[in-house]
């Protein structure tokens, strides 16, 4: 395998990532309202039954990402515990790229399970 086919197999990897956390990281704000780092991951963790984990090494520049695309808005604010933090809220844009994740996932499971039914 050459270079360039192993830094394009890198790549689609890491936009596979990418994408699934920004579908989860998404439809937890479309669902939980204005919610700040910790509690996407405590939400995400808790849905998932802790089966999923978000570290915050992930989490903080995919919130950033998705900020500088819009997806998301970022506002100051105090936390329960009262301390400040960034709370973030889904965008229109945001709900229109969870659309997009959410059919590509949709796609991505139901050919894999065809793959596993067959296989």
């Amino acid at each position: 395998m050459s270079t360039e086919e192993r830094r394009s197999r890198r790549d689609n990897r890491r936009d596979q990532l990418q994408g699934t956390l920004d579908l989860l990281v998404l439809r937890t704000l479309a669902a939980g309202g204005s919610m700040h780092g910790y509690a996407i991951t405590e939400r995400v963790e808790a849905v998932s039954r802790e089966v999923l984990r978000i570290e915050a090494g992930s989490l903080y520049p995919a919130l950033h990402r998705m900020t500088e695309a819009g997806w998301v808005k970022a506002e100051w604010d105090t936390s329960d515990n009262n301390r400040r933090a960034r709370f973030y809220t889904i965008t229109a844009a945001g709900r229109k790229r969870l659309g997009e994740e959410e059919e590509h996932w949709t796609r991505l499971a139901e050919a894999v399970g065809r793959v596993l039914k067959q296989a």
